[in-house]
C-alpha cells in the first residue's frame, strides 16, 4: 500500500490549511455515508479522502463549495432584477388612477388593539 502524503495533494490544493479543511470535510462525508470514488484498501476515512483528492476523483472546488454550504446558517436568496422593475411599475400605477388602501398609523394601532389572541377566541 502506497502512503498518501500532503505533498501528493499540494499540487491539487495549493494551501495546506485549505487541504486539511477539505480532506476533513470529505472524511466526515464518507463517515456519514457518502459513496467512495476509489477503493478503500483497508484505509481510514481521512486517508481515503486524501487519496481521492490526490487521484483527482473528487474536485477540490466542489468540496470547497460543499464545505461553505454546510457551514452557512443563513442563506440569502438573490431576487432577480425583474421583480424590482415590477415594484417600480406598481408604484407608478398610482398616477394612472389605481388607488390602494392607505392606513394611518393610528388606524393600524386601533385595528391591532381590537384583534383577539388565538387562545382567547371561542371554538367554532
Amino acid at each position: 500500500m502506497a502512503r498518501v502524503t500532503v505533498e501528493d495533494c499540494v499540487d491539487k490544493v495549493e494551501n495546506r490549511f485549505e487541504l486539511v479543511l477539505l480532506a476533513g470535510h470529505r472524511a466526515r462525508m464518507i463517515a456519514s455515508g457518502s459513496p467512495l470514488t476509489i477503493a478503500r484498501d483497508n484505509d481510514k476515512n481521512p486517508v481515503v479522502a486524501l487519496r481521492e483528492i490526490a487521484d483527482e476523483t473528487v474536485h477540490p472546488d466542489d468540496l470547497k463549495e460543499d464545505l461553505i454550504h454546510s457551514l452557512q446558517k443563513y442563506v440569502e436568496v438573490d431576487e432577480p432584477e425583474q421583480d424590482m422593475q415590477l415594484l417600480a411599475e406598481d408604484s407608478s400605477d398610482e398616477d394612472n388612477g389605481v388607488a390602494f388602501d392607505r392606513m394611518s398609523e393610528e388606524e393600524l394601532l386601533r385595528g391591532l388593539e381590537n384583534m383577539v389572541p388565538p387562545d382567547k377566541q371561542d371554538d367554532f
